[in-house]
């Protein structure tokens, strides 16, 4: 009889505890966000992804109406971080601002922890053309300049980038190849040390977001873009001088694969209204970067398709894995 009564409760308690995990888990959904939410910028202080993720920090906040704290963590072409956060909880605590090249550029070039799938794409945030950044004593001060040096001087030429094969890299990389010129790269943990080392003379030129010669002073000596910028109108496109190179760094909010759809979706609401704001906007244009929104399927979709050109573009340059 005991043993019978003993049995019955255990049924009961084995249907009752998966009902209050879900009930649980719905409350903390519903209540969300009840603590402060974790972004996880990959590259260090300084660089276009960071200053980004600190012009939107303050409007997303306001947003959620919970506090957004920015944590940079940088190495690796930007691998590092966005390793730390697919590994994160998917509870919509943990999120990141990613720029494309460490999703969809270094899968194809070392073997990674994570890929694609392992994050839920919130919301694109920005939309950078980039441009070609020259040191503060480079002896030439635009893209013949630069190719002039190189052909003339093989491998005295030293160029910086935020990464082996991140987009900035390849752009570099690319525009080099078809001028015909050598020159010894020197790959940086991001574009904030980038940037240093280019005001103190140790690199000539880098390719980064109009953000960095906006917050340095470095000149600009050409612009990856169809048509030339309004904010450097003077500073002629790299196609105008002779290289048909297009290239920008795009960057959005992502979360961990496996997040629930209502999180998710407060969270793309705030992104929204985040990258409307008029205090991201004006934070936005004092750094020369242009905010750009899409939606969750939108930004992936764009992502993947990148990554496929990626794969084929760095086959091309003799970078690629697979």
């Amino acid at each position: 009889m005991r043993h019978n009564w003993w049995n019955r409760v255990g049924r009961c308690l084995g249907l009752l505890v998966p009902l209050m995990t879900m009930a649980a888990g719905a409350v903390a959904e519903d209540t969300y966000p009840a603590r402060p939410i974790q972004l996880i910028v990959p590259y260090p202080p300084g660089g276009n992804t960071d200053l980004m993720a600190r012009a939107l920090q303050q409007s997303l906040s306001a947003a959620l109406r919970q506090t957004v704290v920015v944590v940079n963590r940088g190495g690796a072409s930007g691998t590092i971080g966005d390793a730390e956060l697919a590994r994160a909880r998917p509870d919509g605590y943990t999120i990141g601002l990613s720029p494309n090249a460490p999703l969809t550029t270094q899968p194809h070039l070392v073997p990674l922890s994570y890929s694609l799938d392992s994050f839920r794409f919130l919301c694109l945030v920005y939309d950078n053309p980039q441009v070609l950044v020259l040191g503060r004593n480079a002896p030439f001060r635009d893209i013949a300049g630069m190719v002039a040096f190189g052909r003339t001087k093989p491998e005295a030429l030293v160029y910086g980038s935020p990464g082996q094969g991140s987009t900035q890299h390849i752009l570099i990389a690319r525009l080099l190849r078809l001028a015909g010129v050598e020159a010894l790269h020197a790959p940086f943990t991001g574009a904030g040390p980038m940037a240093q080392a280019a005001l103190g003379g140790q690199i000539m030129a880098f390719v980064e977001s109009p953000s960095i010669p906006a917050s340095t002073g470095l000149p600009v000596g050409g612009v990856f873009s169809a048509e030339r910028l309004a904010s450097l109108p003077e500073v002629p496109t790299v196609t105008e001088a002779g290289y048909p190179i297009v290239g920008s760094s795009a960057g959005g909010l992502v979360a961990p694969a496996g997040l629930p759809d209502t999180i998710a979706h407060v969270l793309q609401r705030a992104c929204g209204e985040a990258v409307a704001s008029d205090s991201f906007r004006t934070a936005a244009g004092r750094l020369n970067s242009l905010p750009s929104y899409a939606g969750g399927d939108e930004f992936r979709a764009r992502f993947k398709a990148e990554s496929d050109g990626n794969r084929q573009v760095l086959q091309d340059l003799g970078m690629a894995r697979d």
